[in-house]
């Protein structure tokens, strides 16, 4: 018996027949096959396959056999996303899959309205689709019995789990699954969903947290034959075209392609409004998805898109993840997205038919995005995605997390709290003087050994039932817009209070508004369509792109001469003949090179990415510039440096690397930093600006000093 029927075998007989007669399937994929004993034996896993790689199904089938051999009642299976409009995609599948065995499942996040919400309450549905943020939202919540609600609880599913662990929101999901475990008294199942990383058994590791060690789990990955590192780059169709604008960019958009489905991948809203719009205006049938689009407007774009042939959809990252927007021809990027693991998601989307291939064409819209897209695709093909590393330090979730656990519990002995956690990470011993900090500051009061909200965190956070205290990231302030009674979506209020002349206009939605009226009290814009002239904006935190150390060092390698292996335009290769020609000081192949200019602009290009070199640059104050400007590419230098200074500087690192310095200011970027003594919120964005294996690297290597004239 071959293993495809073995592992078939394992599944329960009803589902096996839907998955043969209702699908259509001649047998599972081999992610499928090698996820059902494991998963069915209770084992924790992480499932590493490309886009479209069957994940979902590898995880579904066998949890649902479980369930139905065991017996399972009540909720017993989490599913857990990081966008809503990833859950709304996917429950119809997992609707279908659990209804074959007479099972039930029902979405849970911020659009779920009341009504809704109480018959979940009222009928508990054996699969719950959620959010962490939503999860959380349930455990505090007053109209929520979640030790009832949760009793039956044995596996939770975590979709795209590399989208979490790379920032803060997977240390508060981590926290949150803690916090469940304990509720429900056992340990919880924990799967993962994932597209090829390059250090899968450390994110399994993270993901487990307290079980880590003590749980039997296991890496899933039949598509790769050796390390995630090693592995070839999936063959497709690349090319890299040098464009120079948005407005260049649209006219080859248009061009091209006729007759095809493309999703264009933009890195910022404003380049999605902008392009949506010359797009428009070109004739071409064009839908746009960004964060800040209503959710109407962005459901009815990928509706519309998803029905259409001969189209284009204008997006940031948010259509990168697996949310189904039909067959695709083709994706288009303009410049480059700042990792490979987010290049290989979006190159996923295509080649799905029979006969087609993955396919990407790169638009560079400047010298620097030139550069960034043949760094990327050099990286690319040497097999290398990034490894998905936790932030350090994450010490603000810790306050966060000792106020919602008072919500949820009421109240906690002071020296019991460590026990929800299992002192996972940040959630040991070394949280003591965060627990002193929120006592002393009124965030929790204390009491007869137990600790409870306090009033501080009442004024704070309290507002809307503490919905402030369950969302992990500070958004910044917008506008809606409005046309008449229908949302458009959101802008930056800077648009409606800068001094211009004439009417005031928007883009949004790829179409210019004309602002008709300001509601400022209640943060509300309304408009109507007018012809061309709006402008689009948004700002926020974090908004400079930081680059990799590798994806830096990649560009050196391209300056020096290295081309990616993808087909290059003409206008490309001119393009990086003339950065090459432009940075011919700038780069050796021998080590690093300082650069002394007659006019006093010393530079140390080191190519190490920005958090390198800010690690650098804190080291080495004795020959940095005094405002230590850096960039991922060099650090400005003082204009006397010597030889002599900085063999000097260099012998003082041989007492360590200092982490970079942190403006007071940036704490406020910093959700809960405020909960934080001022010294420990300074030392926990330090930590996560830093890069010391980068930095040692550099150090390492050699110098050569460079000293020339300008012309």
């Amino acid at each position: 018996m071959t293993q495809s029927a073995d592992a078939f075998d394992l599944l329960d007989p009803i589902l096996g027949h839907h998955i043969v007669n209702s699908l259509g399937w001649r047998s599972l994929r081999p992610l499928q096959e090698q996820a059902v004993e494991p998963l069915l034996g209770g084992e924790d896993a992480v499932l590493l396959a490309p886009t479209a790689g069957g994940k979902t199904e590898a995880a579904a089938f066998p949890l649902l056999t479980r369930m139905n051999r065991r017996g399972w009642k009540g909720t017993s299976v989490l599913y857990v996303c990081p966008l809503k409009a990833l859950l709304n995609n996917l429950h119809p599948r997992l609707e279908t899959y659990a209804g074959w065995l007479g099972r039930s499942t029902a979405l849970w996040h911020g659009d779920i309205s009341t009504g809704q919400r109480r018959r979940i309450l009222a009928q508990r549905p054996d699969i719950l689709l959620t959010t962490p943020e939503s999860l959380e939202s349930m455990l505090v919540s007053t109209h929520v019995d979640h030790r009832a609600f949760f009793s039956g609880l044995n596996s939770v599913v975590i979709d795209e789990v590399h989208a979490f662990a790379g920032d803060d929101r997977g240390w508060h999901l981590l926290a949150v699954l803690e916090r469940l475990s304990r509720i429900v008294g056992r340990p919880l199942q924990r799967v993962g969903l994932s597209a090829t990383i390059g250090n899968p058994e450390e994110l399994l590791g993270w993901l487990q947290g307290s079980g880590h060690g003590r749980r039997p789990a296991r890496i899933i990955a039949p598509h790769l034959t050796g390390p995630a590192q090693a592995a070839a780059p999936p063959p497709g169709d690349i090319e890299l075209d040098y464009v120079g604008s948005v407005a260049n960019a649209a006219t080859v958009i248009a061009a091209l392609h006729h007759g095809e489905k493309r999703l264009v991948f933009c890195e910022s809203r404003r380049t999605v409004e902008e392009l949506g719009e010359k797009l428009r205006l070109k004739g071409v049938t064009t839908f746009l998805s960004h964060a800040s689009l209503s959710v109407d407007e962005r459901r009815r774009a990928e509706t519309a898109f998803a029905e259409a042939r001969d189209c284009v959809i204008v997006s940031t990252s948010t259509l990168e993840l697996g949310i189904d927007v039909g067959d695709l021809d083709r994706v288009i990027q303009l410049d480059a997205p700042s990792t490979v693991a987010s290049f290989l998601q979006r190159l996923g989307r295509t080649g799905r038919r029979p006969g087609s291939a993955r396919n990407c064409l790169f638009l560079a819209l400047d010298g620097e995005g030139l550069l960034s897209a043949a760094a990327l695709l050099l990286q690319w093909s040497r097999g290398w995605v990034e490894p998905v590393i936790p932030p350090p330090e994450p010490r603000h979730l810790v306050a966060q997390q000792l106020l919602a656990l008072c919500l949820q519990e009421h109240h906690v002995g002071e020296n019991l709290w460590q026990e929800w956690w299992g002192g996972i990470g940040p959630f040991g011993p070394g949280a003591e003087p965060v627990v002193r900090h929120l006592v002393e500051q009124g965030y929790l009061d204390r009491d007869g050994g137990m600790l409870f909200v306090g009033p501080e965190a009442e004024r704070r956070y309290g507002h809307r039932h503490f919905m402030n205290l369950t969302a992990v990231f500070t958004a910044p302030p917008e506008f809606t817009v409005l046309s008449g009674r229908a949302e458009i979506g959101r802008t930056d209020p800077d648009l409606l209070t800068q001094e211009i002349e004439g009417p005031r206009k928007l883009l949004l939605a790829g179409r210019s508004w004309l602002v008709t009226y300001i509601d400022w009290s209640r943060k509300r814009c309304f408009v109507e369509p007018t012809d061309e002239g709006g402008r689009a904006r948004w700002s926020g935190f974090g908004a400079e792109r930081i680059r990799s150390f590798a994806l830096t060092q990649a560009a050196r390698s391209v300056l020096l001469g290295q081309d990616p292996p993808v087909r290059l335009t003409k206008r490309a290769t001119a393009k990086l003949a003339e950065a090459r020609d432009a940075h011919v000081h700038n780069v050796h192949p021998g080590g690093t090179v300082v650069t002394r200019r007659t006019d006093g602009d010393s530079r140390w290009w080191t190519w190490a990415g920005h958090r390198a070199n800010a690690t650098l640059a804190a080291s080495l104050p004795s020959v940095v510039a005094p405002h230590r400007r850096v960039n991922d590419q060099w650090i400005r230098l003082r204009d006397d440096i010597t030889r002599e200074s900085w063999q000097i500087a260099l012998a003082d690192t041989g007492t360590g690397l200092c982490l970079p310095e942190v403006d007071g200011h940036a704490v406020r970027g910093l959700k809960f930093g405020e909960a934080l003594p001022p010294r420990l919120a300074e030392a926990t964005l330090a930590a996560r600006t830093s890069d010391e294996e980068g930095a040692t690297e550099v150090l390492s290597g050699q110098v050569r000093f460079t000293t020339f004239t300008d012309a």
